[in-house]
């Protein structure tokens, strides 16, 4: 009896083909969204409250108007400051930004990473007929791979040994 090598079986096992692992399957659903009227007040409210750095704005029939962030919120907390105006005088239409990037849901998370480091985003909302259904972070896309660590990125090498 020789010895048998399994490493072949192995690598065919651990093998992920890149296409299967979609950004739906990592997207957060559980989503915190605001609305064009609420005041910029209640937005850092809600961003220190569930430790976000920001949301998707959507209308009532959940459609993506725009994106609030952190920054959209300090800066308008900084002018209030140099024209002394209250903090409740703004809305979140006037800060958010209305030109926003979407993200395929049936994108692959390896596309989706690359996109991250083009974009210099933290955050893409997915959007399927015209809806808003989920929203995909830096921090999903390193679960993702957290969640596949020791499998074979290379799906051409299946079989080889």
């Amino acid at each position: 009896m020789g010895i048998k090598s399994f490493q072949g079986s192995r690598r065919q096992q651990n093998t992920v083909e890149p296409n299967a692992l979609k950004v739906r399957d990592y997207m957060t659903t559980n989503l915190i969204t605001f609305t064009a009227d609420q005041s910029v007040q209640d937005v850092v409210e809600a961003l220190i409250k569930f430790k976000i750095s920001g949301g998707p704005v959507v209308n009532d029939k959940n459609e993506l108007v725009g994106i609030i962030s952190e920054g959209d919120c300090l800066k308008q907390l900084s002018e209030s400051r140099y024209y002394n105006m209250p903090l409740d005088h703004d809305n979140v239409e006037k800060r958010m930004a209305k030109d926003v990037e979407t993200i395929d849901g049936n994108m692959n998370v390896f596309d989706a990473a690359n996109k991250f480091l083009q974009s210099k985003r933290r955050r893409f909302p997915i959007v399927e007929n015209g809806k808003l259904i989920g929203q995909i972070s830096q921090k999903d896309i390193l679960k993702a791979a957290l969640n596949l660590k020791g499998v074979n990125w290379n799906s051409t090498t299946k079989g080889n040994s």
